[in-house]
């Protein structure tokens, strides 16, 4: 039941690539990847939940084996994303079903469950940020960007989708960067290159404000609708800082917030504890 199946559907004419394992009737669990990524990250995890969950993790439009439009004809928002994402598990009979979210995960998965929140039975977040005080200094130059999106503030953000930069997201803030398997960076490098990769993230960089936007229906959201809500944070993130995982305990009081050693990718070295923590947590 560990064996994980690599499959493509066809959502609307746009072609998802997803990783698939575990026993078709058991409880199901959706991973969303974030930037840079894709469902690669997942590579670690999956094994060690398929033998109780139907796993699916996708990568999100635009990233790893999915279809990459040009941007002429499909506009890179996470709305879009997210709209996208949701046909998806419709298409494959994902009907209820606990989400895993990461970084841009986080601005999907929230929004498919403010859009059909009977279909949540859990989510856990790992550095998916839904609070101001989670976004850390790190953000600057795409604030900047956000209140000016002038040709100038748009070419500064490019630094951030270097090798040197991928390469730095994954080994920031961990104690022992020899665990970190250079596979992942190396991968999202690969993707990163492809013709017109760069404008698409640079895009995407842009509409994150909407995501803060939406900040606090998805704490509405929250409230309301109380899902089981599971927190594993790698507490060193330059981008997420610990105080957005706290936060959601002002929302979520039950929430069961995990802090971890390690950095924003906390798969990367931390893949059995928090493995552990969800089974335990879904149990």
């Amino acid at each position: 039941m560990t064996a994980i199946a690599y499959r493509r559907a066809n959502v609307d004419g746009f072609n998802m690539f997803y990783r698939e394992a575990g026993r078709a009737g058991a409880p199901k669990l959706l991973l969303l990847h974030g930037f840079p990524s894709s469902g690669h990250m997942f590579r670690d995890l999956i094994p060690l939940l398929a033998d109780r969950f139907h796993i699916v993790a996708p990568d999100l439009p635009g990233f790893g084996q999915s279809d990459l439009p040009d941007r002429g004809t499909f506009a890179y928002t996470f709305e879009n994303i997210a709209k996208v994402i949701g046909r998806f598990t419709e298409a494959i009979g994902f009907d209820r079903f606990a989400v895993y979210v990461f970084d841009y995960g986080a601005p999907t998965g929230f929004r498919l469950a403010l859009n059909h929140p009977e279909r949540i039975t859990a989510i856990i977040s790992q550095n998916g940020n839904a609070y101001e005080e989670g976004l850390s200094e790190g953000w600057n130059p795409i604030r900047a960007y956000w209140q000016d999106a002038s040709p100038a503030n748009r070419e500064a953000l490019r630094t951030m989708l270097t090798r040197e930069t991928t390469i730095w997201q994954y080994t920031h803030g961990v104690p022992d960067v020899a665990a970190v398997s250079p596979d992942g960076w190396a991968l999202d490098d690969y993707y990163m290159g492809r013709p017109g990769a760069h404008e698409i993230q640079l895009d995407l960089f842009r509409d994150y404000r909407n995501n803060v936007a939406l900040y606090p229906q998805f704490q509405e959201y929250f409230r309301t609708h109380r899902p089981p809500f599971l927190a594993v944070w790698g507490k060193h993130d330059p981008f997420f800082l610990p105080p957005g995982a706290e936060a959601f305990k002002r929302d979520l009081p039950e929430a069961d917030v995990r802090f971890y050693d390690t950095g924003h990718f906390a798969l990367e070295t931390h893949a059995a504890e928090i493995a552990a923590a969800i089974r335990e947590f879904l149990a």
